[in-house]
């Protein structure tokens, strides 16, 4: 069994100085209360699998159920929670929606996650 004291200093360290500098750099609580956010809606697997695609080519809803084999209503709802933390956006191609990711930020921590997942493995 772990022993939970192992993880603390026995002793004074020099690490972390000038506290009130590294105070002074730490993001705004909104900040990272968006951050947070962000990464809590890219936190499921279904969701991680309609970026996936998303980073590859654009798609409406039933090309991507088609896909991922998943259900219209089960990707359109996915969906809905990727566009309200702005992961995704849409545009309408005649009587068509077309997914796309926000930006290209959304694209490169996709990319960083799964750089360091295949590091770690």
């Amino acid at each position: 069994m772990e022993d939970p004291m192992e993880d603390l200093c026995s002793e004074p360290c020099s690490y972390g100085k000038d506290i009130r500098y590294i105070a002074s750099q730490m993001l705004p609580d909104e900040t990272r209360m968006r951050m947070a956010e962000l990464f809590k809606a890219m936190g499921d697997p279904g969701r991680v699998r309609i970026l996936e695609a998303l980073r590859l080519s654009e798609f409406c809803v039933m090309h991507l159920a088609e896909l991922l084999d998943m259900s219209s209503s089960a990707v359109s709802h996915q969906l809905r929670v990727l566009r309200t933390a702005r992961i995704v956006k849409f545009r309408k191609e005649g009587k068509n929606v077309v997914y796309s990711l926000d930006d290209a930020h959304i694209a490169a921590l996709l990319d960083q996650a799964e750089k360091h997942v295949k590091e770690v493995l």
